[in-house]
């Protein structure tokens, strides 16, 4: 089994609901990764020895969720040339739009790529498609739950015809 192709980190263990969206979907694609907390603010020098090793570690994109400010995902950014989605979380006063806003907000040269607020899935979808570049396992996996998803809605539909009519 190869190491971890994805990291996912959280700024806090009250992230973890969310972002274990991130690792169900990475499990069902059969993407290895690795899960951690390294806070911005409170682990500064954990949080970059992890995004400028994350490349020799093996990794090939790093999912980074975080409320409030958010600096996470641009935190590790700086410190790493792998891609970064970032994923702001629903948390204090504004409800995850500050978290959205300092995500989604980055200087150019720093690019973090932003999922919606609370969208740990998609994070993980992303991540799915940009590994899925280079390994056409992951690309035919991708394209075999989209076919799933396709002939779901299309059940839905039907029933919902026959239930109210044409």
């Amino acid at each position: 089994m190869p190491g971890p192709l994805v990291g996912i980190v959280m700024g806090s263990d009250s992230d973890l609901p969310v972002m274990q969206k991130a690792a169900n979907v990475l499990k069902e694609m059969g993407v290895p990764y690795e899960i951690d907390i390294s806070s911005a603010h409170r682990l500064p020098d954990k949080t970059a020895e992890y995004a400028r090793t994350a490349r020799e570690r093996g990794l090939a994109v790093i999912i980074a969720g975080a409320g409030m400010a958010a600096h996470l995902a641009g935190v590790i950014a700086s410190h790493t040339t792998l891609p970064v989605i970032g994923v702001p979380l629903k948390s204090g006063a504004l409800a995850g739009v500050d978290a959205l806003y300092a995500t989604v907000q980055m200087p150019p040269g720093i690019p973090v790529a932003t999922v919606a607020i609370d969208g740990a899935e998609n994070a993980a979808y992303l991540a799915c498609e940009i590994i899925s570049v280079a390994n056409p396992d992951i690309a035919r996996r991708l394209e075999e739950k989209r076919q799933q998803t396709r002939e779901k809605l299309a059940e839905k539909s039907r029933k919902l015809k026959e239930e109210y009519g044409k």
